[in-house]
């Protein structure tokens, strides 16, 4: 396991977090009001829907939950590390997830709700990219585990236990990241609906370029 990486990381996390804040919400203003960056509520209302025989969205909420796995498998298909490696996979990553945006955004916007299944597929994409680094658990989609994290961190340090700074602040950029992206992608959303999606469409394919770059420099 890695111990020491660039600060540029927490900029990464920060910015993916950032990505799917925005399309969560999106999903949440979407067709059928629903997260596509977890799967928690999402499995709530699959079964839900199944004791209220609503199937057509019981079928749905299915198949957001199925292409979310289906990204993740991707992912390891891509990455095939759950620990952070430097190397230009990540870049090919980014990319992927960049074009499932876009066609989410071009059936969204044709009013097709399986337009949620291409942004939840690239959700499981991102947040399977990155696992783990340096023993702290990774989640950019979501972040239920982050602040658990955060709050069993800040209970060791009222208890005088010593606790790893950057781990601390890694967990804070990514809840504030998450948040952000949510703000960011409401208020877009009120202003020009699902082309609020081009922001993080756009940031994907600047951040696989970026991280190319970068990674080309350091071979």
């Amino acid at each position: 396991m890695i111990k020491k990486l660039p600060a540029w990381v927490e900029i990464g996390a920060f910015l993916l977090a950032f990505i799917a804040g925005i399309i969560n919400v999106i999903g949440l203003l979407s067709f059928q009001h629903q997260s596509v960056s977890h799967l928690t509520g999402t499995a709530s209302f699959l079964s839900l829907k199944v004791v209220q025989g609503d199937w057509q969205l019981a079928i749905h909420f299915s198949g957001v939950l199925f292409s979310f796995f289906l990204g993740a498998v991707l992912s390891g298909l891509i990455i095939q590390n759950a620990t952070l490696r430097l190397g230009k996979r990540y870049s090919a990553a980014l990319l992927i997830e960049s074009l499932m945006l876009f066609i989410a955004l071009m059936m969204l916007q044709n009013k097709y709700s399986s337009g949620d299944f291409w942004a939840s597929a690239a959700c499981g994409l991102q947040n399977a990219m990155v696992s783990t680094y340096s023993g702290a658990i990774i989640r950019t989609t979501h972040i239920t585990g982050t602040v658990t994290d955060l709050g069993a961190m800040i209970g060791q340090y009222l208890r005088g236990i010593a606790i790893d700074t950057r781990k601390l602040i890694l967990y804070l950029l990514l809840v504030l990241g998450f948040l952000t992206g949510g703000l960011v992608g409401a208020f877009g959303f009120l202003q020009v609906h699902y082309a609020i999606l081009w922001l993080p469409i756009i940031s994907t394919q600047v951040l696989a370029l970026v991280y190319g770059w970068y990674w080309w420099q350091k071979r």
